[in-house]
């Protein structure tokens, strides 16, 4: 999985005609660093048909706070560059995570 920045977010996320997924995350959140195994799974699975990636908030805040991600972990998906969908920390569970990809495929 691809991480991001706020250099290629633009190009990679609101420039997209193509579904994606953005695992927004700290480097200090555990329930973040928890999900990331269930994440790269679901990549493997749907990789073909939705483009992942994650993106570090320490690292931009601003664009973070653009994008409306107010907690952690934040897991989004745009279509068409526009936010369609997203879980927030108690929600963000591989399997609300997946029920959402399903709905949005």
């Amino acid at each position: 999985m691809l991480e991001i920045t706020k250099d290629n977010f633009d190009e990679l996320v609101k420039e997209s005609k193509k579904l994606v997924l953005v695992d927004y995350f700290s480097d200090g959140c555990e329930p973040c660093k928890a999900l990331v195994p269930h994440i790269e799974e679901l990549g493997k699975i749907y990789g073909d048909r939705i483009e992942f990636y994650k993106f570090n908030t320490s690292k931009a805040r601003r664009l973070a706070i653009k994008e409306k991600v107010l907690g952690l972990p934040t897991i989004t998906i745009y279509e068409n560059g526009e936010k369609k969908n997203e879980l927030t920390k108690e929600d963000a569970t591989k399997e609300n995570i997946e029920k959402m990809i399903l709905k949005s495929l």
